[in-house]
């Protein structure tokens, strides 16, 4: 999908809609380093929201503030409700999920059997015991086979990881974060290393997840990817929230192009549309 057909697509969507995920002055810091720097954003129902920014501009260590993996200041807020101080896997169990920027997969599990350990643990927490023998609870089940549905996957359920492509090893990362019940989804990086045609279907793959009704915050560097499928977009640097918008105007902010985009990668943008 092009970023003008994105962009038609979002402004067809209703003026009004829920705000799932909503951070208030969300702040990290590392001793005197300020990893990210009062932000204050949110993700809507409905909507795909990108988070961009060059390396070392919070990121990813916002994503994991987010999931309780890193301590923070200010407030979070998951349907209305804070749960600032709930732990990981309370806001897991709550409906976030999140994938990494590497693909952790057990190479001697199928891939329902890798689903399945996310499953289980969701609903018992029992992760310890799950990785020495995924069990086939019937709701588990369920879930695992609908998630790999959902990412067009359901044909390769018995193969193992090392069987997959990179870009179905991507599309696994996700399917697990959805097998463990999540309504919000924070993706870290799911393009990096892939090829043109398996971007492009991940991104119509996310575009589906989103139309169908997930809450979705993208983390990536494929700007091709970000500025075609995303409906809002917030950028960071050095931790701060510099600019927020849909993608047209995000592609000229001058903020966005000195301190990201720069001159080139915008002409190489424009030049990649009209081909």
């Amino acid at each position: 999908m092009s970023g003008v057909s994105a962009l038609a697509a979002a402004q067809d969507r209703p003026a009004e809609v829920d705000a799932v995920l909503a951070t208030e002055g969300l702040t990290v810091r590392y001793g005197g380093v300020v990893a990210v720097d009062g932000v204050s954003l949110t993700l809507e129902r409905g909507r795909l929201t990108g988070i961009i920014g060059p390396n070392g501009a919070g990121k990813t260590t916002f994503i994991d503030a987010v999931s309780g993996l890193v301590g923070a200041s200010g407030d979070i807020r998951l349907h209305g409700r804070s749960i600032a101080r709930w732990r990981p896997h309370r806001r897991a169990l709550a409906g976030i999920g999140r994938t990494f920027q590497g693909v952790e997969l057990f190479d001697e599990f199928t891939i329902e059997e890798n689903l399945l350990v996310t499953a289980e643990a969701s609903r018992r927490w029992s992760f310890a015991i799950d990785l020495l023998r995924p069990r086939a609870d019937r709701r588990a089940v369920e879930a695992v086979h609908r998630a790999l549905a959902r990412l067009g996957l359901a044909h390769r359920a018995s193969a193992y990881p090392p069987e997959l492509s990179l870009g179905e090893r991507k599309l696994v990362s996700i399917a697990r974060a959805l097998a463990g019940d999540a309504d919000v989804l924070l993706l870290d990086e799911p393009a990096a290393g892939l090829n043109s045609d398996d971007s492009l279907r991940l991104g119509r793959t996310l575009r589906q997840l989103v139309d169908d009704g997930l809450t979705v915050g993208l983390v990536d560097h494929d700007m091709g990817l970000v500025l075609g499928v995303c409906d809002t977009i917030h950028v960071l640097n050095f931790g701060r929230l510099i600019a927020s918008g849909p993608p047209a105007e995000i592609r000229s902010h001058p903020d966005v192009i000195d301190a990201y985009l720069g001159a080139e990668a915008q002409a190489e943008i424009h030049e990649e549309e009209g081909a």
